[in-house]
């Protein structure tokens, strides 16, 4: 009888020992399960993260903004097609210049390429970008001087790296390469990276601005010599660029130039009084002014504030919050404050 209830306690004492490991063992598992699905979630997170980060202008390759010919007899140019920004500002006889802002492409050609003129270059500042021109101004000229540009001549170098093509004529032929302009760069011991915050507060998830009007068409009126309107594609969600009533495309693939954004700004340029009687303008552009943003089809009025020639310039809607853009290409217009801008 006493070892019959020895044999019990032991007994039960080895299926308790037994119920204690497998215990330990299940919970070792949920544990490990748990870690693994803790450490999933962690993982899946931090590649959404990374996912979700916008690509326009993202890391910290320095941009190059290059100044582009945007007469009748220019056009097409190269570049357009794959420019993260494109400044358009008014010049002399109505004209208007382009200033492509590009990070880390790698074209064979860009242009053509046309001279410097001093107010471009507060943008080609903001965007910390090394300045890319054929010619200048004398205001620019001085300017690039005084205000310590990094910029690339291309008048000062050989026709190896700047080179003028026979299916336009000059002025209006002058290109170079990505390529070219990175090893002058290189050579003339510019900095190739970057820090500074992009200007546009670029978002991945979709900017509807679904209190703004109607934007469909967006006709902007610069001069008697040139008017720039948008159409908008909702299949694509983008907006097909014209030029003088002529759809813009590229110099070699003939791909149709659209864009994701449009920022309008308007801002009064003036005639320079100087001795060359060329009719060069100004622009007074360093405070606030009126605008728009227009994307997917919709436009909101805003204002764009810009305190210094190298400051960021910063877009806000007129509740004072700044703006959210949408992922993508934008072409910030900056017209005369008379621009009669039209809407459909």
């Amino acid at each position: 009888m006493k070892s019959t209830k020895i044999f019990v306690i032991i007994l039960i004492i080895l299926i308790l020992i037994a119920g204690t490991l497998f215990a330990m063992k299940i919970f070792g598992q949920n544990e490990n399960q748990i870690a693994n699905a803790n450490g999933e979630t962690i993982e899946n997170k931090k590649e959404e993260q990374e996912v979700a980060k916008p690509k326009t202008l993202a890391g910290d390759s320095r941009p190059i903004a290059i100044m582009i010919d945007n007469h009748i007899d220019a056009m097409p140019q190269a570049g357009l097609l794959e420019a993260d920004i494109v400044y358009e500002i008014i010049v002399e006889g109505g004209e208007t210049r382009l200033m492509l802002i590009l990070q880390d492409k790698d074209l064979d050609k860009v242009g053509p390429i046309r001279s410097a003129r001093h107010y471009f270059l507060d943008y080609a500042l903001e965007n910390d970008a090394i300045y890319v021109h054929y010619g200048s101004s004398p205001q620019a000229l001085s300017d690039i001087d005084t205000l310590d540009v990094d910029a690339i001549n291309g008048i000062n170098y050989s026709e190896e790296d700047f080179w003028r093509v026979s299916d336009k004529y000059a002025p209006h032929n002058a290109v170079t390469s990505t390529e070219k302009i990175l090893k002058i760069a290189a050579d003339k011991g510019y900095r190739t990276t970057t820090d500074n915050d992009t200007v546009l507060n670029y978002v991945v998830e979709e900017v509807n601005l679904e209190n703004g009007k109607t934007a469909n068409t967006v006709t902007i009126p610069y001069s008697y010599a040139n008017t720039v309107k948008y159409e908008y594609d909702a299949d694509k969600k983008e907006y097909i660029r014209y030029s003088r009533d002529e759809k813009q495309v590229d110099w070699d693939s003939g791909e149709t130039i659209t864009t994701k954004n449009i920022i309008i700004e308007k801002a009064k340029n003036t005639t320079l009084n100087d001795s060359s009687e060329k009719g060069r303008q100004t622009l007074d552009n360093i405070k606030e002014l009126d605008g728009y943003y227009i994307t997917n089809g919709k436009a909101i009025p805003i204002t764009c504030t810009k305190t210094s020639r190298a400051g960021n310039t910063v877009y806000k809607d007129l509740e004072g919050n700044e703006i959210n853009v949408n992922d993508g290409k934008t072409f910030i217009q900056i017209c005369p404050t008379d621009s009669e801008i039209e809407f459909e």
